[in-house]
């Protein structure tokens, strides 16, 4: 009878449990990003566009995407920690989905 032995390559394939990856840091920095531009909405809200130097009525139109761009520099730039926080949370309740899979008994 022959031993069964598992290929390494199945191994490398699956992420562990407790560690980053890239599919989670881009959706911790959207949501970071998602975040800030809804801080950032009522800084402009008040300000006017007419005037020598104002966009007038596009500027209105096309605002909310101006403050999408910036909330998605600003993560670009490092962010405020928030994505940070949101990976270490997302590998948590990953180890603890795993973990909950491997016990005998256990439902998920």
């Amino acid at each position: 009878m022959r031993d069964l032995a598992v290929s390494p390559s199945l191994l490398t394939s699956v992420a562990a449990p407790n560690a980053e990856t890239p599919r989670m840091r881009e959706t911790a920095e959207k949501f970071e990003a998602s975040f800030l531009s809804q801080m950032l909405k009522p800084m402009f809200e008040g300000l006017s566009t007419d005037g020598p130097f104002g966009g007038g009525e596009a500027e209105g139109t096309w605002r909310s995407f101006m403050i999408d761009e910036m909330a998605k520099q600003t993560v670009r730039a490092g962010g405020i920690g928030l994505a940070d926080t949101v990976v270490s949370e997302m590998i948590r309740m990953q180890a603890e989905q795993s973990q909950a899979q491997t016990l005998p008994g256990a439902t998920a």
